[in-house]
């Protein structure tokens, strides 16, 4: 927007003085009458004096001035849109939230409203490799599923048993279910979507999605026309009348919570447009979001460097004051990458400066080379995979932040005793850093994993390897509990030896406040 417009470096606009002053100079240089009147008898000096072409004659003034006037605007750097931070995934993180009333065993798209939801969760995604996703399940309550998590094989197992009957309490409570998936997002401290996979949105639903933070996507599931629900003992559900029930696709509740709430509705494609236009609208989301909340903004002044090019290449011309250094000097002050193909990236970037260009590139091993800033350094050796280097730069800091990057590149390097310290000592200077709380509880328990393991090993040295032992003592021996408060959600997921469509049944009974299956 015009009204975001400014200059990140407006100090170099003073710089612009220096133009007409060149203009000045010029003029009063080619002022020959002035310069030799007090020397030469008036009657004789229009003889004497050769006037140059008037066309020509102030043309490298001009053009030295219309040059530095773009390198000074360049150098300024004029912006008016705003980056994401630095240390900010690319992708936004996305909550899907997947409606199990009744009526998503309808028939009307084959094989049934669930498995198509499933399918498309599945091309999603695909879509959306490397970005954290997680799952709400909801029917006339909501239960987490799987939290945001990048583990797509995680996400593909839970979301696979995905089904009507694992609920405890039929109806549907869309309101609750956003409410949730917004909550998550709000503790993980990102920006991000929701997506609403249903076939329908009843009108108490309304109120409460005004008041949800994070952007919201609806695609609807089903058909106009509707389908016969078809039950798990392939019976199909009867209405009240004994008549075989039809569940049609609301569309125009979907309409009309899309006009009072802001959120984008699609419906369910036979192809993948709509996983396509989903993933589009998650990317648009999250950078309007990044816009509206971070606060660096995009350095523009590089759009300066063709001009200035083309106006160095003048200099070439026969006569001409404008010379090949004042043009190279424009173009380096304003381009890192021309600098460094003449090999003057130190004479125009810090070492910070060129670090950070290839840390953008991708090129870890060399940012971390230029690095001085202990932060940059120490992230630089961690995407490279030099977890102990990592650590040594980041020790130089004593800041929740560091200790929490050692513990995270600690537990790289399977030192678990050590991650728990250092996790510990960023709770100290941090209190309730929701990631450290959460790194820390998956530290103490793969610690206490591999002192478990040493132990077993050292009551029993003779045992031979990949042997099974069994229990004979009543289930008296080591039980290795560890309380669910002390590990992450995901870790609970992962560790529970039980199918995951009967762990969720059971999981959405005890939070509804039932018995258990």
């Amino acid at each position: 927007m015009i009204s975001d417009f400014h200059c990140l470096r407006p100090f170099w606009l003073v710089a612009l003085l220096i133009p007409p002053f060149i203009l000045w100079m010029a003029s009063r240089a080619g002022d020959f009458r002035s310069r030799w009147k007090g020397l030469i008898a008036p009657h004789l000096l229009d003889s004497l004096i050769v006037q140059p072409d008037r066309r020509h004659r102030y043309a490298p003034a001009w053009v030295l001035s219309a040059l530095l006037t773009l390198a000074i605007l360049g150098a300024a750097g004029p912006t008016w849109k705003r980056e994401a931070p630095p240390f900010v995934a690319d992708t936004a993180s996305l909550v899907i939230a997947v409606d199990l009333s009744p009526t998503m065993d309808a028939i009307d798209i084959p094989p049934s409203r669930i498995e198509r939801v499933k399918l498309k969760i599945h091309d999603l995604l695909a879509a959306r490799t490397g970005a954290r996703t997680a799952v709400v399940a909801y029917s006339g309550t909501a239960h987490l599923v799987v939290p945001l998590t990048d583990d797509i094989e995680l996400i593909e197992t839970y979301t696979d048993a995905l089904a009507t009957g694992i609920m405890p309490k039929p109806g549907r409570d869309t309101a609750a279910a956003l409410k949730l998936a917004d909550d998550l997002l709000k503790r993980d401290g990102t920006s991000g979507t929701i997506a609403l996979l249903t076939d329908g949105v009843e009108p108490a639903a309304f109120a409460g999605a005004k008041e949800i933070g994070s952007a919201i996507v609806v695609l609807g599931v089903g058909t106009s026309q509707g389908g016969a629900v078809k039950q798990r003992d392939g019976s199909f559900l009867s209405a009240a009348g004994g008549a075989r029930l039809t569940a049609k696709l609301d569309v125009d509740a979907l309409k009309k919570f899309g006009s009072d709430t802001g959120a984008d509705v699609a419906t369910i494609t036979p192809d993948d447009t709509d996983v396509r236009w989903l993933a589009q609208r998650v990317r648009t989301n999250f950078a309007q979001q990044t816009a509206t909340e971070g606060d660096r903004w995009h350095d523009l002044g590089w759009w300066f460097i063709a001009p200035v090019a083309l106006l160095s290449a003048l200099s070439f011309r026969r006569g001409w004051l404008v010379r090949l250094s004042a043009g190279l000097l424009a173009i380096h002050l304003l381009s890192p990458t021309s600098a460094s193909a003449f090999d003057l990236a130190n004479m125009w970037l810090t070492p910070d400066q060129q670090g950070r260009r290839a840390y953008q590139q991708g090129d870890y091993p060399t940012a971390a080379d230029h690095f001085q800033d202990p932060m940059w350094k120490g992230a630089a050796l961690y995407r490279a995979a030099r977890y102990q280097d990592s650590i040594d730069a980041f020790a130089s800091i004593d800041t929740p932040e560091s200790w929490y990057n050692q513990g995270n590149a600690l537990l790289h390097l399977n030192k678990f005793e050590e991650a728990v310290a250092a996790y510990g000592k960023a709770l100290t200077m941090r209190k309730d850093w929701p990631d450290a709380v959460a790194n820390l509880a998956v530290a103490q328990q793969l610690l206490k994993q591999e002192k478990d393991a040493e132990q077993e090993q050292e009551q029993d040295p003779n045992q031979k390897p990949d042997s099974v032992q069994f229990d004979d003592k009543g289930n008296k021996g080591k039980a290795g509990e560890t309380a669910v408060a002390e590990q992450t959600s995901e870790m609970w997921v992962k560790n529970i030896q039980v199918s995951p469509a009967d762990l969720m049944a059971r999981k959405f009974s005890i939070e509804a406040g039932g018995s258990k299956p």
